[in-house]
């Protein structure tokens, strides 16, 4: 039983790679189809969007028949609990990264204007802290992690600056209020992308070392 229980866990773990995989890829279409105003881009991320909830369905679903045929504990069902919380974090990413391919099909088809802030940065950053989060996972490196949720405070900063750009354009100029709203809305989009690189962080950090570090507080569990 322990045996097929560990394959069981392996197969997990290679669903749940194949699901990172194939969001941070959406994530890097969806920027790409921003900055260059590729909409056949930005479509195919949205055409895409089926593929990653399906994957997301079928990995919780193989979660669960776990968890009901061996009664997993400790470190085992530690894992199996991160995997669902990154789960869940991943297809939200996508979605968010579908939210951005939407923007950029908006954005052609308003008023040209040139974006306040600087968009390539923000989503660099993000971007960079998707792959240092699912490196951490497949790496099992907690330190990895831990670097990756001290970088969220400089994406959050980024938005907040972000916001007061936008709003004080709209007063400079009202004309382009529709794209403004829409560049803000990606802000956001980009920033909420953080949180879920950083939630999928503190699960690494969950995992491996049995410390919930959400909401700024420390408790080791079993």
């Amino acid at each position: 039983m322990a045996v097929l229980m560990q394959q069981e866990l392996d197969q997990l773990k290679k669903q749940l790679l194949a699901l990172s995989a194939e969001v941070e890829g959406r994530v890097k279409q969806a920027v790409q189809a921003l900055l260059t105003s590729d909409r056949k881009l930005a479509e195919r991320v949205k055409g895409g969007d089926s593929q990653i909830d399906n994957m997301e369905i079928e990995l919780e679903e193989e979660c669960l028949k776990v968890l009901a045929l061996h009664q997993p504990v400790a470190t085992d069902l530690r894992f199996i609990v991160s995997i669902l919380k990154i789960n869940n974090d991943l297809e939200r990413v996508a979605d968010f990264a579908v939210n951005i391919a939407d923007r950029a099909i908006d954005l052609g088809g308003a008023i040209r204007i040139e974006c306040p802030y600087d968009i390539a940065r923000m989503a660099e950053l993000v971007e960079k802290m998707l792959k240092m989060a699912l490196d951490s996972l497949v790496e099992k490196d907690t330190d990895l992690a831990r670097k990756t949720i001290k970088l969220d405070d400089d994406v959050d900063a980024m938005h907040k600056g972000n916001f007061t750009r936008v709003k004080e354009a709209i007063r400079s100029d009202p004309t382009y209020l529709d794209g403004l709203v829409y560049y803000l809305s990606i802000s956001r989009y980009l920033e909420r992308m953080g949180d879920l690189a950083t939630n999928i962080a503190e699960d690494v950090v969950y995992q491996v070392d049995g410390e919930i570090i959400r909401h700024g507080g420390i408790q080791t569990c079993l």
